[in-house]
């Protein structure tokens, strides 16, 4: 009997460790940068540093289509690429509506100026090699054929190594929103509702939202890599409904404001104030949405059930406001 507790007790005790250690799975590290104004203050070179990360995606402009006319947009200042010792990739967000009537010689000539005015980009911030290129949009049915023929094109023009995001309807609806001729993605594991919507829901991350519209995400065709978000912001409601959203907005924003706790993250406004140059009147409602480490770690657990390959985790985005969010155990 005291050989078998010998042999039954260890082997209880490792199946019990390897469930601990099999939940949350370890994944490197990386980060985007959002800010038009390219500026990593010390307490983010020291997160980059000690968290060894090795890429940051690096938002270079966006593009967009206004009355027929497709031009870059919301060009990043002051990109240094010696400002951090990491393998930057530059990114660009692309509306979906700069696809949508547009013709196939468009598309086409779109992929050569992308490339060009991002590789004058990075040599302007001394950046003179890099090996991979991102692309945000949130493409549709109606744009996925130009949009996979941009991809397509980008990737021939530039020879570089192509990936692209993906929002969560678009692993939900795969069949209907197709899937990208790439090697690689990166699953935008936020936004789960609109923020203008006024749900008592946490529109940046609520898991219930995430786990049905990724309950087969193990079947998607392209390996991907996941971004969690760490930011935070406002969401301003007047006295007719009309909404304001305050980006990088914190409680702490409210220390000391004319305000008054009405529920959990909903706050009274007793008395006319500015905040962030924005004019709040008596009455408004602001709603300060974030997301805590504890969540983070719910959904990663979550998303290691789904893909079981090791992936990256890219947080979005790094701005020392918000990196005490960051889980230690991740």
């Amino acid at each position: 009997m005291k050989f078998l507790f010998k042999i039954i007790i260890p082997f209880i005790l490792l199946l019990f460790c390897f469930g601990c250690t099999s939940k949350t799975k370890k994944s490197p590290i990386d980060f985007y940068y959002w800010r038009s104004n390219y500026s990593v203050n010390d307490v983010e070179k020291k997160v980059v540093d000690s968290l060894k990360v090795e890429n940051v995606y690096v938002r270079f402009f966006d593009v967009d289509k206004k009355i027929n006319k497709i031009s870059p947009v919301g060009i990043i200042q002051n990109f240094d690429a010696t400002k951090l010792n990491v393998n930057y990739i530059p990114t660009v967000f692309i509306t979906n509506q700069t696809f949508l009537n547009t013709s196939k010689d468009q598309v086409k000539v779109l992929a050569k100026d992308v490339y060009n005015f991002l590789s004058e980009t990075a040599e302007r911030g001394t950046l003179n090699n890099f090996n991979e290129i991102q692309i945000d949009c949130d493409w549709t049915k109606s744009t996925r054929e130009n949009y996979f023929m941009f991809l397509s094109e980008l990737k021939h023009i530039s020879g570089k190594k192509l990936s692209a995001t993906l929002r969560l309807h678009q692993v939900k609806f795969k069949e209907q929103e197709g899937v990208p001729p790439l090697d690689k993605m990166v699953l935008m594991c936020y936004a789960t509702e609109n923020p203008t919507d006024q749900s008592e829901n946490n529109s940046i991350l609520d898991l219930k939202i995430a786990k049905d519209y990724l309950k087969n995400l193990n079947d998607y065709p392209i390996k991907l890599d996941v971004a969690l978000p760490i930011y935070s912001w406002a969401i301003l409601t007047n006295h007719i409904g009309r909404i304001k959203l305050i980006n990088s907005f914190s409680e702490q924003d409210l220390i000391g404001k004319p305000v008054k706790k009405i529920r959990n993250d909903f706050y009274e406004v007793e008395d006319d104030f500015f905040v962030r140059n924005f004019y709040v009147s008596k009455g408004f409602t602001i709603k300060v949405e974030t997301v805590s480490p504890e969540l983070l770690v719910e959904t990663k657990s979550f998303l290691d059930t789904k893909l079981p390959y090791s992936y990256r985790l890219i947080y979005y985005h790094l701005d020392s406001k918000f990196l005490k969010t960051i889980p230690t155990q991740l």
